[in-house]
């Protein structure tokens, strides 16, 4: 397993709109064509409105290299910062949880 959680914080209130846009596109181009990828989540940050943070896992890295590769990622890679005031990335090693299947 590998995955990724990911801050972005929006500009405003506009660009967050715009933002949510961007990603429910992306997501639903992730959902019908990677099966790779695990979990793609995407949330709201409580009392923070111009914060989203992504949850992301991945099969292994090959599999998230691959998302990478995909037309509708690019697009979103390109068009994302100009709805972007900051962005942080972490990397994540999988230890355990729940609902996953580590057998992959």
């Amino acid at each position: 397993m590998f995955g990724l959680m990911v801050r972005f914080t929006c500009k405003d209130e506009v660009a967050a709109a715009g933002f949510d846009d961007l990603v429910a596109r992306t997501g639903e181009q992730i959902r019908a064509n990677e099966p790779g990828t695990v979990i793609y989540t995407v949330h709201r940050v409580d009392g923070r409105p111009l914060e989203r943070i992504f949850y992301e896992l991945y099969r292994d890295h090959a599999a998230f290299e691959e998302h990478e590769t995909k037309d509708y990622v690019r697009v979103f890679l390109a068009e994302r910062n100009q709805y972007l005031s900051a962005t942080e990335v972490d990397r994540l090693d999988f230890v355990s949880g729940k609902g996953v299947d580590v057998e992959h």
